[in-house]
């Protein structure tokens, strides 16, 4: 069951909600809870900390709905919000979703068009719910810690493999945010680790939907493998989507930010294994050779927006990727200038 808050002042809505999702109510689909203005949502939200899915107005006496948007974004950044008002200008609307709103619903409502919105965000919720899981799930949890630390959290049955040493093949992704250094040098430092969350989160969504493991967070980096059939496409295909998917994104006003990146992927033979110091007790699961030395120095000459990747992986892709010759370029503890591409599409 989804439980939705609607924050509105007028309180004719609360029965007009009532009576036209009375269905899905029955159902056990949905619940509602109720506020007449922004105060009185904070005080539920606290109450009711399963909320998927706040519908609030904007003029309102006491908190207005921008001013919530704005609490809710800093308390609960997975919390979404749809806008249901009668202000449906652009000033409005690029406001609310630059405060974080899903979505904008005018009044006087559509109950149709209402009930496709809320089905499609408690969609969207859904969907960063099992990501999350997925996460949590996924192996690279216990790529960050030693055997020590995982008898410890009461995990004694973990596969054994995990402590072994080997030559593995598989395609390594370095995804850097161009330009995010000059919003450390000038924005708060909550703003700077909320809005490089807020960035990461979509990346490692790609990653993990063509099941990649996020090796490691390298300041404003993520370093991503993957492994087994078709690593290499699946690697590519990755990052087109989280290209796709950051290109999407407004520029922060606020912040004058618009995120950006530059990649570099290479495929082959890496070592896998504990990296670390055992004096320390700070191991880390991770790759390293050769070929993972190229793919961050790929990241390294790629321009804005660029994913770049070397003459062999091209031909190995060719078929299946639209790309274009960069030309050859000089690379640190290479002999011979290397020929690289970009990936277009």
């Amino acid at each position: 069951m989804s439980k939705i808050l609607v924050v509105d002042d007028e309180s004719d809505l609360e029965i007009l909600i009532k009576q036209k999702f009375r269905q899905k109510i029955r159902q056990n689909e949905y619940e509602f809870l109720f506020a007449l203005n922004g105060r009185e949502a904070l005080e539920q939200l606290e109450k009711h900390k399963d909320v998927d899915l706040v519908l609030s107005d904007i003029n309102m006496p006491e908190m207005d709905g921008l001013t919530l948007l704005s609490k809710i974004s800093e308390s609960n950044s997975l919390l979404k919000s749809v806008i249901v008002s009668a202000y449906g200008d652009m000033e409005n609307i690029r406001t609310a979703m630059n405060r974080g709103a899903f979505d904008f619903v005018t009044k006087p409502v559509d109950f149709k068009d209402l009930e496709i919105t809320i089905d499609r965000t408690l969609a969207h919720v859904q969907q960063i719910k099992q990501t999350l899981k997925a996460v949590k799930e996924n192996d690279i949890l216990r790529m960050y810690v030693d055997e020590t630390v995982l008898n410890f959290m009461g995990k004694r049955e973990v596969d054994s493999s995990i402590f072994e040493n080997e030559v593995v093949e598989g395609s390594v992704a370095f995804i850097d945010i161009v330009g995010f250094t000059q919003i450390s040098e000038t924005q708060p430092p909550d703003v700077v680790v909320n809005l490089l969350n807020e960035y990461f989160d979509i990346m490692v969504k790609e990653i993990i939907n063509q099941k990649g493991i996020v090796d490691k967070f390298m300041g404003d980096c993520i370093m991503a493998v993957f492994k087994g059939p078709y690593h290499l496409d699946r690697a590519i295909d990755a990052c087109l989507a989280i290209r796709t998917k950051l290109q999407e994104l407004p520029e922060r006003n606020k912040e004058g930010f618009k995120p950006q990146i530059s990649i570099g992927i290479n495929s082959g033979e890496m070592v896998s294994g504990n990296i670390g110091s055992c004096t320390l007790r700070r191991l880390d699961y991770t790759v390293i050779g050769d070929m993972v030395n190229v793919a961050a120095r790929l990241q390294s000459a790629a321009g804005v927006n660029q994913i770049l990747i070397s003459e062999n992986n091209y031909t190995l892709i060719k078929e299946s990727f639209s790309c274009r010759e960069i030309g050859p370029i000089t690379m640190k503890n290479k002999k011979s200038p290397m020929v690289i591409y970009e990936v277009i599409s």
